[in-house]
């Protein structure tokens, strides 16, 4: 056998196949042995990166950079749409004034969320997958006796449908024999009540025939004539035969009242991964959040957050223009809204767009490449609160004019596909008013609804059906009734709310048990918040204008 291709055997250098390996290239992927090394790199030195062999595929490989083509590019723009570019494009007057971001930064944050996808794959998609075609070769399995089966249910159905044909038939006949008799005695009782009265005519010609050869003048003179009484003869009975009247044979509906075959059913459920599954956590809780950064926004009552990725944040107060901020607090982008009021929420879609809501003018605006759109207008309702679902969907809170009645909407761009408003009963799942509603979808596609004047997070399948609701945890420490403002979700499952008047959040697992409070952060009238890929959480502090993140998950 090669040595060098043997499992057992010690890893050897690409160049040589004989000495043991002991760096590698890192640019180009290749084994090498200390006398070795020298011959790889004479072409040229610096286009090769040599490490040891047990730190081997640790270089970052940068792509060169298109203006400078001896340069890297280790940086990205994030006003030219997030640009790869090199130090000697920083300094040049295209990217003047602009806000860079280190690749290795952003490297770092993919490499986690591959990792995370991966776990999710192997743990939770893939077998689910394998679950699903195992009981598809099942049922493809036993198709042919299920049918056999079928088939053998039928022929019953037969036997016993002949047995019953029988049945009716020997009882018609039965019901015909009775009717026979009864035929057979009618008859006969009007043959002898005839024959009797034929008897007294008889007798009545031989008595006249003997008067009329007498005499005798007594006799004579009393003879009473009989014929008055026999010129009435009884009715004429006449009893007719029973007739059989076939019902004709409707082929249809013998066939329905036989039976019937149901139609082939393909009942299609969707697979929603994780939703079923029993709570479950890989990160666990920290038991004390810590404060990471403080932004500070400007905002005199500050109240929404969204994530844009890791290092990029909308916000909105009470004022006609929303405000994008980087991690270190520098504003990169200013919006102003439309006429109208301030924005009432605000959100990202799957695209990186801004959508903002307006319950003055009844629109969903969205900002695309700088330019303001309308998404939905609605009549009659007024939006509020926006979520984007993991599929794209925008799901808004709305209340009516009258402000008597509150539903959750699911639009797919501008299209309504699904309103949430009672529960099974026909009660209101939500509050009548204009309250803030915030919105957020778990990762089971929960959707959950932080009810500020209902004091409760009214949570529903992606059905619409209720599963629970969530009014808060006696603590004697919060003196406040609990009325959430803020709602978001994260990766492990997790609902987060803020208690504005109690100073805290509320952390809920996705079948809405307590599991503790983030109150040690001096948060000021916590407000809206957000979570973003790594799990971070942002919130906004209404009254001081900052937002706050938070690390609170190990």
């Amino acid at each position: 056998m090669d040595p060098r291709s043997s499992a057992q055997d010690v890893h050897r250098c690409d160049l040589c196949e004989t000495a043991i390996v002991h760096s590698y290239c890192d640019f180009c992927h290749v084994n090498l042995c200390m006398p070795c090394i020298g011959k790889h790199i004479s072409d040229e030195y610096d286009k090769h990166k040599i490490v040891p062999f047990q730190k081997r595929r640790s270089t970052l490989i940068h792509s060169k950079c298109e203006t400078h083509p001896h340069r890297n590019c280790e940086f990205q723009c994030e006003d030219c749409n997030n640009m790869f570019v090199c130090s000697s494009c920083m300094a040049s007057k295209q990217h003047k004034g602009h806000n860079f971001v280190e690749v290795t930064e952003i490297y770092k944050a993919k490499k986690d969320d591959i990792k995370k996808d991966t776990k999710e794959l192997e743990n939770h998609i893939s077998p689910t997958y394998e679950e699903i075609a195992f009981d598809l070769e099942n049922q493809l399995a036993s198709i042919d006796g299920g049918y056999e089966k079928l088939e053998i249910t039928m022929s019953k159905q037969g036997e016993q449908w002949h047995r019953e044909i029988d049945i009716v038939i020997n009882k018609m006949k039965t019901e015909i024999s009775e009717i026979k008799v009864k035929h057979k005695e009618l008859l006969q009782k009007h043959l002898n009540e005839i024959k009797q009265i034929q008897s007294l005519i008889k007798e009545t010609l031989r008595a006249l025939r003997k008067i009329e050869e007498s005499t005798e003048v007594s006799p004579i003179i009393e003879y009473s004539s009989k014929i008055r009484e026999f010129s009435k003869p009884p009715p004429k009975v006449q009893v007719s035969l029973p007739t059989f009247i076939p019902k004709p044979i409707d082929h249809e509906k013998l066939y329905t009242l036989f039976g019937h075959i149901t139609p082939l059913s393909t009942a299609i459920e969707e697979q929603i991964l994780l939703q079923n599954q029993p709570y479950t956590s890989d990160r666990e809780l920290l038991d004390e959040p810590e404060l990471v950064a403080t932004i500070q926004t400007g905002y005199g009552d500050l109240r929404c957050v969204t994530c844009v990725n890791e290092n990029r944040i909308w916000t909105s107060g009470m004022t006609k223009d929303i405000k994008c901020f980087n991690i270190k607090g520098t504003t990169l982008h200013t919006i102003l809204t439309k006429p109208g009021s301030y924005p009432d929420d605000i959100a990202v879609d799957s695209d990186g767009n801004l959508l903002y809501s307006d319950s003055e003018t009844m629109t969903v605006y969205k900002v695309k490449s700088g330019q303001t759109e309308e998404l939905i207008r609605l009549q009659g309702w007024r939006p509020f609160n926006l979520c984007v679902t993991s599929t794209g969907d925008l799901l808004v809170t709305m209340y009516s004019d009258g402000r008597t009645q509150s539903k959750v909407v699911r639009y797919s761009d501008s299209t309504e596909k699904q309103t949430i408003q009672f529960d099974d009963e026909g009660d209101h799942l939500y509050s009548g008013n204009r309250y803030i509603k915030y919105i957020t979808e778990n990762r089971n596609h929960d959707i959950c609804v932080a009810d500020y004047q209902a004091g409760a997070v009214v949570v529903v399948n992606q059905n619409g059906k209720l599963r629970w609701r969530y009014t808060g945890h006696p603590s004697v420490t919060k003196k406040n009734p609990f009325q959430p403002f803020g709602i978001t979700t994260e990766s492990q499952g997790h609902i987060l709310t803020t208690d504005r008047y109690n100073h805290c959040i509320h952390i809920l697992d996705q079948n809405g048990q307590f599991l503790r409070y983030i109150d040690n952060c001096d948060l000021g009238a916590p407000y809206g918040l957000c979570a973003d890929n790594n799990d971070n959480l942002f919130v906004c502090e209404y009254l001081k204008g900052n937002v706050k993140k938070i690390k609170y998950l190990k």
